[in-house]
């Protein structure tokens, strides 16, 4: 899943619970922020969180307001179609908004521009404030800087069909760990007519598997490792454990064919397990739940974040708003609204994200929370959605046989560093 879709329209979830006080992290009642005063209107740009955040973000927007005598701040949520497009176009007539919502990969282009604030430089006291692993997401690779402040955060685990499992003879209670793992279940799985897999690898499982995908100002995920993940996938596409319907470009039926129970085993994000129990009672009645499938160690990590733009005419309040938009306790608020994690370095202490209440939902959030401390954003900066249609035709072509995977690594590789260039 690509990682924006993964965050942006945040899962309609009913609510649980309010907020715990845990602290006002990043928040002040001082009047200035970055050497500057904080008075003034600014606007704030969110993505596709209205109309079932509405009354989350106007809270905030008063709270702030409340706090800092003189301050305006005017909301404006865009749709998630043609978001990026939209983003793009306003920096390019030099009208961003003074507060706008970005996911690291659509902040690189513009902090490698110089349009965002560099928080390293401007409000360097913020940092420890935050996950260090979230922190690092918003720098630009090899030259530093932090040009966002860290929101909210997903991970998950992987979700399983026990049934499906023991139909094949596997142990439900010994799923995959690792992707030698998964290569020898899924090949007994499709020995059964059973397939395990509904996608062919996102540059995460690269990283996922050991694979350094970038190095210096190159891609490199066609090292031997990854053309090694890539051999595995070609052997379980051929046998039957990858879905056909996978290889197509605009494919997006991963989540479908497991909660119709035409895979066994797909990644999801820890508030899943509520949407099987009401779509597919069937599936949730066998339901498997197992950490991240990896050879490093660590999950994977989506994030979201905040920037402020140099052109902000009001750059005090901005960054001062930024701040408190992505405190603890706002942080943790949201995180009980919606499917998301705080990325505050105290909002995963909260009892919300540490104690299990014996339900399953319970045992799968504090899992996440847990693993969410040194997961990995594995997916760089520099990946855009161009690189990732390459990367998906050049895999199509592998597993149909038209090209070896050394070959289409080579291609996919050759294709991304043109168009970083």
């Amino acid at each position: 899943m690509k990682r924006r879709t993964f965050l942006a329209g945040l899962v309609a979830l009913p609510v649980a619970g309010s907020a715990a006080g845990c602290g006002l992290s990043g928040s002040t009642t001082s009047n200035s922020s970055a050497g500057g005063q904080v008075t003034g209107e600014i606007t704030f740009q969110t993505w596709s969180l209205k109309p079932k955040y509405t009354d989350y973000v106007n809270g905030v927007v008063d709270a702030f307001q409340k706090q800092h005598q003189g301050t305006s701040v005017k909301w404006v949520d865009q749709p998630a179609d043609g978001y990026l497009a939209k983003v793009m176009a306003d920096a390019s007539a030099g009208s961003l908004p003074d507060v706008v919502n970005v996911p690291p990969d659509l902040s690189f282009p513009l902090a490698r521009a110089g349009q965002l604030v560099d928080l390293d430089q401007v409000l360097k006291e913020a940092k420890p404030e935050y996950l260090d692993n979230a922190w690092q997401a918003f720098e630009i690779p090899g030259k530093g800087g932090c040009y966002g402040f860290p929101w909210y955060l997903n991970t998950g685990p992987i979700f399983y069909n026990k049934a499906l499992f023991q139909q094949a003879g596997l142990d439900p209670d010994k799923p995959p760990t690792n992707f030698q793992e998964l290569e020898e279940q899924a090949l007994k799985l499709a020995g059964k007519k059973i397939a395990m897999l509904g996608q062919t690898p996102s540059i995460a499982d690269f990283g996922l598997y050991g694979v350094k995908v970038f190095d210096s100002d190159k891609f490199t995920f066609n090292e031997p490792k990854g053309v090694e993940l890539v051999e595995s996938y070609k052997r379980m596409y051929d046998a039957g454990a990858l879905i056909p319907e996978a290889l197509t470009q605009n494919y997006t039926g991963a989540g479908t064919k497991f909660m119709a129970q035409q895979t066994a085993l797909n990644p999801g994000s820890a508030y899943d397990l509520g949407k099987f129990k009401t779509d597919a009672p069937s599936l949730y009645a066998n339901i498997g739940i197992t950490r991240p499938i990896t050879n490093t160690g660590n999950a994977n990590m989506f994030l979201h974040g905040v920037s402020v733009p140099k052109s902000s005419r009001n750059q005090a309040t901005a960054l001062a708003f930024g701040r408190f938009v992505t405190n603890a306790e706002n942080q943790v608020k949201f995180a009980k609204l919606a499917s998301i994690f705080p990325s505050t370095s105290k909002g995963g202490d909260d009892p919300y994200f540490t104690t299990e209440d014996g339900t399953d939902e319970a045992r799968v959030r504090v899992a996440a929370a847990k693993q969410l401390k040194t997961a990995v954003n594995y997916t760089p900066v520099q990946f855009s959605d161009q690189m990732r249609e390459a990367l998906l035709q050049q895999l199509a072509d592998a597993m149909l046989g038209k090209k070896s995977p050394k070959q289409a690594l080579d291609d996919a590789v050759a294709e991304c560093n043109r168009l970083l260039k």
